[in-house]
């Protein structure tokens, strides 16, 4: 087999690490793009019934990508601020 693989996507692109320094640990971050990923799972769910209750995805995506790949960029963006639950 010759060529070149793609790059992954997901939960590898962007990189942990990179990831860790948006939130105060690993536990926040997967409560901070759990929550992201389902408010754009619901925008998409609405998108059919002309309903927009929340904010679509704020980074360019590609066909079939995940929410929670969505999500995980634009944390890593810096698009995106998490505020301390009370």
């Amino acid at each position: 087999m010759s060529g070149v693989a793609p790059t992954p996507e997901g939960i590898t692109n962007p990189p942990i690490d990179e990831l860790l320094t948006h939130t105060s640990s690993k536990y926040a971050l997967v409560i901070y793009a759990a929550k992201r990923a389902r408010q754009i799972n619901a925008y998409y769910g609405q998108l059919a019934e002309g309903l927009l209750e929340h904010v679509g995805p704020l980074v360019e995506t590609a066909a079939q990508e995940k929410p929670l790949s969505i999500a995980l960029r634009e944390i890593n963006d810096g698009l995106l601020t998490a505020e301390p639950a009370s």
